[in-house]
């Protein structure tokens, strides 16, 4: 098991889904960890009690709005002085078909960029500058196979706004390094997870499945380890990197 004691990582979306696997899997490696959350408060509070309370600090921030990535920033440096670790995981992905009405269409694609892409830059941004003033810390961007490989007409917005995260990320790879900021990028194929559910529900667990040779879904914990490895600052020389966890599903 990676070892994260005394480490302080920050995860958005850390409620449900992938994030929740995240958060579980950094607990029991020994981390401190900041969940933000924006609705799933019950859910928050349910993780946290299940992995241990003292470990975790829960903070309600809506990364929808100008404010929101500050308040979390702000409230999870609060808590133990520092944040060592980044784990951008928070998204959202509503369909929206290609002959929707104008103003729908512009009003879905601009809180998808907020929410997906500007949000994490913020944070990002405010991480870099508190990194800056310390000895560095690391990033951890998940991004989407559709950022890649592109995604149906109904979901254009949220692969270009994980194309924009993983741009973001591999900018800041090259350009903070000599700041000791490291910055990865991993990328989960079909997971388990509230929003696959969606998925299935439109197109049927089979469509899910049959372009993946494990012929199975992934879980969140298999993103998990890949995000407490890199946590853990042993792939210090692969910053800039990105990890693919999609069951050979899709291979770059």
């Amino acid at each position: 098991m990676i070892d994260l004691k005394g480490k302080v990582i920050l995860v958005t979306g850390g409620s449900r889904g992938i994030g929740a696997g995240i958060v579980e899997t950094l607990v029991k490696a020994g981390a401190d960890v900041v969940v933000n959350y924006n609705s799933g408060g019950k859910e928050a509070a349910a993780l946290a009690k299940r992995v241990g309370e003292s470990q975790c600090k829960l903070v309600q921030a809506d990364l929808g709005t100008v404010e929101g990535p500050k308040t979390l920033w702000d409230e999870g440096v609060a808590w133990k002085g520092r944040i060592d670790v980044l784990v951008n995981n928070a998204a959202i992905r509503p369909s929206m078909p290609i002959d929707s009405a104008y103003d729908e269409y512009d009003k879905v694609w601009m809180h998808t960029l907020r929410v997906n892409l500007v949000s994490h830059a913020h944070l990002c941004r405010l991480a870099i500058q508190h990194w800056r003033k310390r000895k560095g810390g690391t990033i951890i961007s998940i991004s989407s196979r559709p950022a890649f490989r592109g995604d149906r007409p109904d979901f254009y917005h949220d692969g270009a706004s994980k194309a924009g995260l993983t741009a973001l990320a591999r900018g800041i790879a090259r350009f903070e390094a000599e700041h000791e900021v490291m910055s990865f990028v991993v990328v989960p194929g079909m997971i388990a997870s509230e929003q696959l559910e969606d998925f299935i529900r439109h197109y049927g667990h089979d469509e899910a499945v049959k372009e993946i040779p494990l012929k199975e879904l992934g879980k969140p914990k298999d993103v998990a380890v890949v995000v407490a490895f890199l946590a853990s600052g042993l792939a210090r020389y692969s910053t800039g990197a990105t990890f693919d966890v999609n069951g050979a599903s899709y291979i770059r």
